[in-house]
C-alpha cells in the first residue's frame, strides 16, 4: 500500500476521529474553505473542466508549474456544500504535491475518509470523479 500524502492523510484522520453527525459538519468546514479561484480564471470558465459524474455544476482545472508540483482549481456552487466540501478536501489536501505523488494518491481516497455513512453512495463517487479527473489532467500536462 503506499503511503498517503501527509495532508491527505490528516485529513482522513480527522473525518475518522469524529462521530458520523459531526464528520458532516467538518465536510461543510470544507465547503466554506473552498479557495475562490484564480481571477485568470473567473473570467476564463471554458478552460474549466465540468465534473459531469458530480449532481452539481463543479469544474477542475489542475496546473503543474516548472517544479512539478500540482495545482488543482475548483469552482463548486454554496448551495452545494457537500460537493463543495469534497472538491475543497481535494484542493487542500493535493496542494504542494508533486505530479507523481498525486498521481499516487489512491483511487478509492474518497471510501476511507469515514462518510460512506453519512452521504450517499452518488456523492462519494462524485468525489472519486473529482479525484481521477485530476489525476487525468495531471497525466495530460506532464505528457504535453
Amino acid at each position: 500500500m503506499t503511503s498517503l500524502a501527509p495532508a491527505l492523510a490528516e485529513i482522513r484522520d480527522d473525518f475518522l476521529a469524529l462521530e458520523q453527525p459531526d464528520r458532516l459538519q467538518l465536510l461543510l468546514e470544507f465547503s466554506n474553505e473552498l479557495p475562490e479561484l484564480p481571477e485568470r480564471y473567473r473570467d476564463h470558465p471554458d478552460l474549466l473542466e465540468r465534473v459531469e459524474e458530480c449532481q452539481s455544476p463543479v469544474y477542475i482545472f489542475v496546473e503543474v508549474d516548472d517544479s512539478n508540483v500540482v495545482h488543482l482549481h475548483a469552482t463548486a456552487p454554496r448551495e452545494s456544500p457537500t460537493t463543495r466540501g469534497f472538491a475543497s478536501i481535494l484542493v487542500q489536501g493535493l496542494a504542494g504535491l508533486t505530479a507523481d505523488e498525486v498521481l499516487a494518491v489512491p483511487d478509492d481516497y474518497p471510501q476511507t475518509i469515514g462518510l460512506t455513512q453519512a452521504v450517499s453512495p452518488l456523492r462519494i463517487r462524485g468525489m472519486s470523479a473529482l479525484l481521477g479527473r485530476t489525476k487525468r489532467q495531471v497525466r495530460e500536462k506532464l505528457a504535453a
